[in-house]
This record gives structure tokens, C-alpha cells and sequence, in this order.
């Protein structure tokens, strides 16, 4: 077996394993005369719940099994307040597994149980565990490093940029120095410190400075403040009144954009290299016209990605829009849907102009060393005659 697969996927296990702990050691934020446990639904009391349509207000009484912590085994009341948010709440039924949220007296009695929410992290589980398979199944070590990364990413996001946002340090110049960062340990990871590798991180980079450019241009003209952002209101109810709210909403666009423009630079270095080691003496003019030609490709459809990627989130919007039929003036400039044409636009402006810099960058990087030399070899081998 490969060593470098050994190596990458020892590292991926103690990687994950060490962000697994650090994860479960962590103090959760609760009163600590609070402690939640997973527990079963054995019975249900509907009586109280006053349902219309799919709105349920009042409450229900739950009796349950509890199945971890302390209190394991021990069957008790718990009640599931309803105030008919039916995109936060849930209706209880018998054999769910719920989150419960144990709160205690100074004795460490149980004084009250609360139902939480219901416990998914099982099927999540199942569902990142087919991805990991289906990924090492077909892409061999580099899926195991593309796994490494993954898990690094999400712990870099977590602890580094949304700790050091909610600190107050400036949201955008924060974002764009963790998106290097990030882009340099996934690439590098994935690609290798090689030419290929070094032309995609710097076509990243470029697409980067565009993007956060385009955002900085058209966002002010947008007058959007960034308050169509899921749960900005409860974030800033929370206490966090000095947050620059509408400079979190322009590192969320550029966030957003970052990912696809790195797949794009990534393809079309990726692409230009393959080309170079099939053809070694080719020049470096020729291997940046191969690099415009799949950069148009990729560009084709990676855009209308974006459009896909962001609409999915807001199908149900449009429907509505189907149903009330406002018009087209009325509709495009709703704050959300001017929110999510931004969004859409800047990314797409991104990934249009990070093509042909990672191109030209790859027939400097990739062709050019080898070319130089390549000539210089010719010389030595055919020294020109005499005058």
C-alpha cells in the first residue's frame, strides 16, 4: 500500500479524533444546573395542543425514557412547549428520540425536564459516513486528503473565523485572511507544493481580491444592511449590539464565492498540468490557450451552480412570488431577493475573471520553467552554424 495513503490517513484519524475530544471536553454555554441527555418517547399527551393547519400552539406531555447521562433509565415528564413557530418546534410522536434538557434543583434533583428538539445526529452520522466511503472509494489518497482538509475547514471556520467576528475584530479582513489560509491548506494538501498547486492558490487568491472588490463596489449602491441573514435578529439580541452587521454580510457573499472560485482555479490548473506532462516541450502561449478553452467550459456551468446553489435555498420564496404574482419591479427589489441576486452576481464575477488569471498564471508557472529550459536544451544540442 501507498506510504503517503498510510500517512495521510493515520493523520486524518488523529486529526479527527483530536477535534472529536476537543469538541466533547469543551464547556457547554448552559447554566450549569442544566444538563441535556438523549431519551425516548414512550406516551403522548396531545390534549392541550391547539393545531391549525400545520401551527401547533399550547403544549404537550411527554412521557420518557431517559438514555444516557447520570439519569439513564429513569422514565419521567417532560413537557414540549408550542408557540406555533413551526420552523423551530416539533410535534412529539411515541419511539422518538429527542433531546431533552434536564434542569436540576442545588441538590442536583431533577426539578423539570424540557423537550429540546429531535435527535438527528445518528442519520448525520450515516449520511457523513457514506460520503467518506463513497469519497476514499474513488479518489484513493486523494480522497483521504481531501477528508483532512474537510475536517480542518470546518474547525477553522468555527474557531478561528466565527470566534475571532464575534470578538469584534473587523468581519471582511478576518474572512479574507482565514479564506488564504483555508485555501492554502486545501490546495496544498490536495495538489501537493508543486507548480500545479501553486497556480491554483494563486488564482484563488486572485478570485479572492475580485470578489471582495465587487463586493465592496456594488454593496454600498445595493443599500442592503444585511439583515435578510438568517437568525441576524436572535444574534443580535443576544447582546452583540456593536456587530457590523452589513460587513458580515459581505464576508458571507465572499465566503460563499471562495469555494467555487478555488474549484475553478483547481480544475484549470489541474487541467493544464495533466496537459504539460502529456506534452512537455509545449510553450508557453499554447498551454494558456488550453487553459482559456476549459476555463470557458468550467465557467459554463459553474455559474448556473451558483444560481442552483443559492435558489434551492429559497424555493419556497419563489413559490410565493408564483402565488401573490407581484410585479417585476416590486419582486427585484425585496430585500431578500436583492440580497440573493448580490450574493449570485459577485460570486459569478468571481469565478468569470479567476479563469483566465489562473490560465495565464499557469502558462507562467506550469509551462514556463520547462519551456525555458526545453529551449535552452535545443540550443546546446543544435548550435547555430556560422554567418
Amino acid at each position: 500500500m501507498d506510504k503517503s495513503f498510510i500517512f495521510s490517513t493515520l493523520t486524518l484519524a488523529a486529526l479527527t479524533a483530536a477535534i472529536f475530544f476537543y469538541f466533547w471536553a469543551r464547556e457547554p454555554a448552559m447554566d450549569p444546573s442544566t444538563m441535556e441527555a438523549r431519551a425516548r418517547v414512550m406516551a403522548v399527551d396531545d390534549s392541550e395542543v391547539h393545531t391549525s393547519c400545520l401551527s401547533h400552539i399550547g403544549f404537550q406531555t411527554l412521557e420518557i425514557e431517559i438514555l444516557n447521562t447520570r439519569f439513564k433509565g429513569l422514565k419521567t415528564q417532560a413537557t414540549n412547549s408550542l408557540n406555533g413557530q413551526i420552523d423551530l418546534e416539533n410535534l412529539y410522536h411515541v419511539d422518538d428520540t429527542i433531546i431533552a434538557a434536564i434542569i436540576m434543583d442545588k441538590d442536583g434533583k431533577i426539578e423539570h425536564v424540557k423537550a429540546v428538539d429531535l435527535y438527528r445526529q445518528d442519520s448525520l452520522l450515516y449520511m457523513f459516513m457514506v460520503f467518506t466511503i463513497a469519497l476514499l472509494v474513488y479518489a484513493g489518497a486523494i480522497g483521504v486528503k481531501a477528508l483532512l482538509s474537510f475536517v480542518l475547514s470546518i474547525f477553522i471556520i468555527w474557531e478561528i473565523l466565527v470566534k475571532q467576528i464575534l470578538a469584534g475584530h473587523p468581519p471582511l479582513i478576518t474572512t479574507t485572511f482565514t479564506l488564504i489560509l483555508l485555501s492554502g491548506i486545501i490546495i496544498f494538501m490536495v495538489a501537493g507544493f508543486n507548480r500545479k498547486g501553486l497556480t491554483a492558490f494563486l488564482g484563488t487568491i486572485a478570485g479572492l481580491a475580485v470578489t471582495l472588490g465587487a463586493t465592496l463596489v456594488f454593496g454600498k449602491g445595493a443599500g442592503l444592511l444585511g439583515m435578510t441573514q438568517p437568525y441576524v435578529n436572535a444574534l443580535i439580541f443576544s447582546g452583540y449590539y456593536n456587530l457590523d452587521i452589513q460587513q458580515i454580510f459581505y464576508s458571507a457573499i465572499v465566503l460563499g464565492a471562495s469555494g467555487a472560485a478555488m474549484d475553478i482555479a483547481m480544475d484549470i490548473a489541474a487541467s493544464m498540468d495533466e496537459i504539460r506532462i502529456k506534452k512537455p516541450d509545449i510553450r508557453a502561449k499554447e498551454l494558456i490557450k488550453s487553459g482559456f478553452t476549459v476555463g470557458r467550459q468550467v465557467i459554463g456551468t459553474m455559474t448556473t451552480t451558483l444560481l442552483l446553489a443559492y435558489s434551492g435555498g429559497y424555493l419556497t420564496l419563489l413559490m410565493i412570488f408564483r402565488v401573490k404574482d407581484p410585479s417585476f419591479m416590486r419582486m427585484i427589489n425585496l430585500k431578500i431577493v436583492s440580497a440573493e441576486i448580490m450574493r449570485t452576481l459577485i460570486g459569478s464575477i468571481g469565478l468569470v475573471m479567476v479563469a483566465p488569471i489562473t490560465a495565464v498564471l499557469g502558462g507562467i508557472i506550469i509551462a514556463g520553467i520547462t519551456t525555458s529550459a526545453n529551449d535552452g536544451h535545443k540550443k546546446r544540442a543544435h548550435p547555430a552554424g556560422p554567418d
